[in-house]
This record gives C-alpha cells, structure tokens and sequence, in this order.
C-alpha cells in the first residue's frame, strides 16, 4: 500500500517574541502558507491524518491550510514535531497510525532542521533537503518498506 506523505515547514515568522513557541507568522509567511495550500488542493482532495507542531507559526500554518482543504479526518497536535524532534519518533507513530487508521493522506507540519531530518528519515534515498519556509516535501511512503520516494520540495 502506498500513502501520500507531505512533509511541510510553516510560513516565514517574526524573528523575535517572548518564546520562541509563540512566534506568529508574518503576513509575507501567510502569504506563503495560502500559496502552497493552493497547490496541496489540487494534490488531494483532503487529508486522512494531519500532525502538527504545538509551537504558534506551525498551528497557524495548519489552520490556512485547513481552512482551504477539507477538513483533516483526524487533527492532532504532536510534541515530537518540534525543531530538536525525533525523526524516528515521528516515524515510528506515522507507521503506528498507518497501522491502525489507515489513511492515504497524511501531512506533516513542522520545522527546520526537524522537516530536512523527516524527509531523510521516511525516503529510500536518504535526502535532507533544506526548506523554505512554507516548502513542502512529497515522499511516496511503500508501507511494506516503511520508506518511500521523495519527490521534491514544493517553494511558495
């Protein structure tokens, strides 16, 4: 079974606030973050699985591009997607979920490093790839081999 895996990083964020978990997009990252949901529409009709970083700029991004596609079947909010997250903490719950929901579309909504480290965690070839803001990453996730074929960075 093969799933569609989107690996994205948030919209450009103010440089500077209280914490860096609170830091808001900028209009130029909301911008950004429209775009792109623009060209995940018309990838999927909608998402079985989102997962998303607890920190403000990445819930902001989801919530643009869940205001633009259908709503996701299941939303969670998921402390591992964090920029000093585990890769293989990420993966091993991707595969968990796989397992028990089964969905076909899953989105990922997180951060530089962590978003370079996912794609070469989840793809054959073993790329990190650095990302823009907003940029988005496709991986043609096999189940069976628990990897798959990155496919490219999506820019705004």
């Amino acid at each position: 079974m093969i799933i569609n895996l989107y690996i994205m990083r948030h919209g450009d964020a103010q440089p500077y606030a209280s914490s860096d978990k609170m830091r808001e997009l900028t209009s130029r990252g909301i911008a950004e973050v429209q775009k792109n949901a623009m060209w995940l529409k018309q990838q999927v009709d909608g998402f079985d699985l989102v997962l998303v970083s607890p920190y403000i700029r990445a819930q902001q991004t989801c919530k643009l591009i869940c205001d633009l596609i259908e709503t996701p079947t299941k939303l969670e909010t998921f402390d591992d997607l964090v920029p000093e997250g585990s890769p293989e903490n990420v993966h091993d719950y991707i595969d968990a979920a796989i397992q028990t929901d089964q969905p076909k579309n899953i989105l990922l909504v997180s951060h530089m490093p962590l978003v370079s480290y996912l794609v070469e965690e989840f793809s054959i070839e073993r790329i990190s790839p650095i990302f823009p803001t907003a940029g988005i990453a496709y991986i043609e996730y096999d189940v069976q081999q628990m990897k798959g074929h990155f496919g490219s960075v999506k820019a705004p």
